[in-house]
């Protein structure tokens, strides 16, 4: 007779630990909502093959939950939610300008400009090089980096240790 001991399942894990199979073997995406300075506003994590709009609608979810104060009112609401190219999708668009973010999004190159309904703003995406360094200061801390946790809750209990300690830095200096 064998004698199995079960776990009983988080919910908030996902079925496949956000690990995922693409070109460099097992990895994890991070999705970030940073604000103008690069301090992390909302995140989700998936796994490697996603792409990136499939986090999209969960991450401005998180953020809207996130954002509130103790009577339910925003603290903070983004005003440009800036993205490349991958981003570029007419719902996305919708959905934006639907929450009251301007789509900061250059259009492709196979694509008619003037069919946008959001006019694209070339001096708003130069800021978002702020996501890409907060990404890659993200990336310097090892246990993000190199993603010793088997779960996704504890990954992300990492990945917010590490913006907690960077929020830290920024207000103690």
């Amino acid at each position: 007779m064998c004698c199995w001991r079960w776990k009983k399942r988080d919910p908030d894990e996902p079925d496949d630990h956000a690990l995922g199979r693409s070109r460099g073997g097992f990895s994890t995406k991070i999705h970030l909502l940073v604000d103008g300075v690069g301090h992390l506003l909302a995140f989700v994590i998936t796994g490697g093959q996603a792409h990136e709009t499939t986090a999209l609608e969960e991450v401005l979810d998180q953020a809207d939950k996130n954002l509130l104060d103790a009577d339910g009112k925003p603290i903070a609401w983004p005003i440009n939610l800036a993205g490349d190219k991958g981003y570029r999708a007419a719902w996305i668009d919708e959905k934006l300008l639907e929450l009251g973010i301007n789509p900061v999004i250059p259009s492709k190159s196979n694509e008619d400009r003037n069919a946008r309904r959001a006019e694209f703003d070339k001096d708003s995406y130069r800021r978002r090089n702020i996501v890409e360094r907060a990404i890659g200061w993200m990336k310097e801390c090892r246990r993000v980096f190199s993603r010793f946790e088997k779960t996704a809750i504890n990954y992300r209990g990492m990945i917010k240790m590490a913006m907690i300690e960077r929020f830290l830095k920024t207000m103690c200096s």
